[in-house]
Parts: C-alpha cells; sequence; structure tokens
C-alpha cells in the first residue's frame, strides 16, 4: 500500500473525528500514507478524499467496530501481516458518565472493551511485528485522569490508567529493538466524545479545554523529541520528573520480607 515517498503507513483507530481525524491530516503532512478505521465509513471515505488531494499519499479506510472481537481481530492480523504499516496510533475510545454504583454495567463493559481489551491486542500486534523489522511507532492516547482520577469517573479514569501503565511497561518490553513508544495524556479536549458520553462539555472552564489540532501538534512535537509520556498541557516538565523520581524513589522499597513498622 506504500507511496513511492512515503514514510509508510500510518494505522489510524477512530480516525473519523476529533483527535483521530487531526492526526490523520498531520500524519499525511508528514508523508505517511495511511489506514483509517472508525464505524462511520461516509465520514472516513470524505477524509480520505481530501487527504488523498491535499497530499498525494495513498489512503485506505477500514469500517470496523472496536467494541467487537471480530473485527479487532481482523485488524490485529493486518498488524501482523502488512510490513508496510509502521505506526500505530490507540486513538479510538468513549467516556462514561456517572458514578459507578450507579452505571450502566454493559456500557462500562463495551467501555473496558474498547479502551482497554483493543488497545492492548492491536499494541501487542504491532510490538510484534514493530520489533521483527527493528522500527515501528506505537502512540497510545490516554489522559490526565490517569494521573488524577478522582477528578473523573471510575471506569474510564482506570482505562486510562490501565493504558499509561501499558505504554511504560511495553517501552521497556521494548528497549533495544528500534521500537518507539509514546503515550499521550491530554487533558480536556474539544471533540465529540464528551457529548457522545453525555457529558456537558460547556459545563468546563473553557481555560481547561484545548483545541484538538493544538492537542495532536504538542503530541507529535513530544515524539520528535523522544518523549515516553507527553502531557500537552503541562507547563513544567519537571513536575513529571518530580513524580516520576518519586516514583522510583519508593521501588526498592515496595517489595520486603517484613511489613513496615507502623503496621506492626
Amino acid at each position: 500500500m506504500t507511496s513511492t515517498q512515503s514514510q509508510g503507513t500510518a494505522l489510524v483507530t477512530g480516525a473519523s473525528s476529533g483527535i483521530g481525524a487531526v492526526y490523520a491530516q498531520r500524519l499525511a503532512a508528514r508523508g505517511f500514507d495511511l489506514l483509517l478505521v472508525a464505524r462511520d465509513l461516509q465520514r472516513l471515505e470524505e477524509a480520505a478524499s481530501q487527504l488523498r488531494a491535499k497530499h498525494g499519499v495513498q489512503v485506505e479506510v477500514l469500517k470496523a467496530d472496536l467494541t467487537q472481537k471480530e473485527d479487532v481481530l481482523k485488524l490485529e492480523q493486518r498488524l501482523r501481516s502488512d510490513s508496510s504499516i509502521n505506526l500505530l496510533l490507540n486513538n479510538a475510545g468513549v467516556a462514561a458518565d456517572g458514578l459507578l454504583a450507579n452505571a450502566d454495567t454493559d456500557q462500562l463493559e463495551r467501555l473496558i472493551q474498547l479502551n482497554v481489551t483493543t488497545v492492548t491486542r492491536l499494541a501487542s500486534a504491532a510490538a510484534a511485528s514493530f520489533a521483527k523489522a527493528g522500527r515501528g511507532t506505537i502512540i497510545n492516547i490516554a489522559s490526565v485522569v490517569a494521573l488524577f482520577p478522582e477528578r473523573f469517573n471510575a471506569t474510564y479514569s482506570a482505562s486510562k490508567a490501565y493504558v499509561l501503565s501499558l505504554t511504560q511497561s511495553l517501552n521497556a518490553e521494548l528497549d533495544g529493538t528500534g521500537v518507539k513508544v509514546q503515550a499521550v495524556l491530554p487533558g480536556v479536549t474539544r471533540t465529540e466524545i464528551w457529548e457522545r458520553s453525555g457529558i456537558d462539555a460547556t459545563q468546563i472552564p473553557a481555560d481547561m479545554v484545548m483545541e484538538a489540532g493544538e492537542m495532536v501538534d504538542a503530541a507529535l512535537s513530544g515524539l520528535d523529541q523522544g518523549e515516553l509520556i507527553t502531557i500537552p498541557s503541562l507547563p513544567n516538565l519537571s513536575e513529571w520528573e518530580s513524580y516520576v523520581a518519586a516514583r522510583h524513589a519508593m521501588a526498592p522499597n515496595l517489595s520486603r520480607s517484613q511489613a513496615a513498622a507502623r503496621y506492626k
């Protein structure tokens, strides 16, 4: 599928709107051919036509519901078999409103399928394929609620904490393989996810809401700078570095032969 002067093929999930659609534009501008995946085939085809005309790249669209295992398996197999794919953007995801105690648990199960299980399966397939080729990039879209779960509902926050942890562990596993890994932790970003989850985004203070274009541009800048974790709205990188340092300082004491004195 790769064009003559292509940077390779980027597989983008959740590509029909919001963050995924902006990533598709930015990656096409960088010379990537695209495999765009989402449920809304009409929007995908419209976007593909525009991207081909503007950037001269090849764009394939694939209608898939990534809450359905059979669709995930097809995409997973494509990642394992198509050597032209060298970038995976795990972007597709949903949010949910309300308290866990009052939640529609079937809805939460679908959230977990998309935000956790699908992300894991696709990252696994990409890691195997990319490591074998000795190159490639895996970008997982998490959220700042992974760092501050008390600010949002339990299931969504937990799903994004999983994505953060998965990315950190995967990065360690892929060390020395030539594969780059990044987790992006946006704050509130102006996309359709809020309306779809029943959340009134107009009630969120305007100075907390970032436009999707600015978010993606910051995330790609972080990728270019070699960041494992990119938090687009965080002004002082030293705050994240202190967070990481505190975690590593605890590490030697997290598993010991005896309980801490305060428990005796």
